[in-house]
C-alpha cells in the first residue's frame, strides 16, 4: 500500500471528520502516552508499520527533534526525526484510506506559513479524544 501524504484538506475531508490542529508539544505528549496505538507512521518519503512483535519508542533530543522509534525486540527498524522548530502544527481526521476502521491520522504539518507542508504522519487506532477504555497492553 503506498500512502499518499496530502494533506487532509486537499483530500476533501469535511469538518465533521476532523479535529482542531493541537501543537506538536501536546500531541507528542499525547502520542508517547499511546505506543501500542500507533498502526503506521511516516513521511512523504517513505512509511514505517507496526508489527505485533515491534514496539514504538517516542524521546525528544536537545537539538530540537522529536524522534520516533519501531523497534523489534532490541533492534531499531526505523525511525522518524521531525525537527521540532519547523513544525506549524498537527491536524487531525479520520483515516480515508480505511475510513471504516476507526484509524485516525495525524498530519505534522511543517514548512512556511505560506506554504505548509506534511512533514509527517501518525495513523493511529483511535483519535484524541476516544482513548479511553483502549487496551493499554499490545501482546
Amino acid at each position: 500500500m503506498v500512502f499518499s501524504c496530502e494533506s487532509s484538506k486537499a483530500r476533501g475531508m469535511s469538518s465533521e471528520n476532523q479535529s482542531a490542529p493541537l501543537t506538536l508539544e501536546r500531541f507528542w505528549r499525547w502520542l508517547s502516552e499511546h505506543p501500542n496505538c500507533v498502526i503506521r507512521a511516516g513521511t512523504p518519503d517513505s512509511t514505517l508499520f507496526d508489527f505485533e512483535d515491534y514496539h514504538w519508542e517516542f524521546h525528544e533530543e536537545e537539538e530540537g527533534h522529536a524522534i520516533a522509534a519501531l523497534i523489534r525486540g532490541k533492534n531499531l527498524v526505523g525511525e522518524l526525526v521531525i525537527d521540532k522548530t519547523s513544525a506549524l502544527f498537527v491536524q487531525s481526521s479520520i483515516d480515508v484510506e480505511a475510513p471504516q476502521s476507526g484509524h485516525w491520522m495525524f498530519e505534522i504539518i511543517g514548512g512556511g506559513k505560506d506554504e505548509p507542508l506534511p512533514v509527517a504522519f501518525f495513523v493511529m487506532s483511535h483519535g484524541l479524544e476516544s482513548a479511553a477504555g483502549h487496551q493499554m497492553l499490545k501482546h
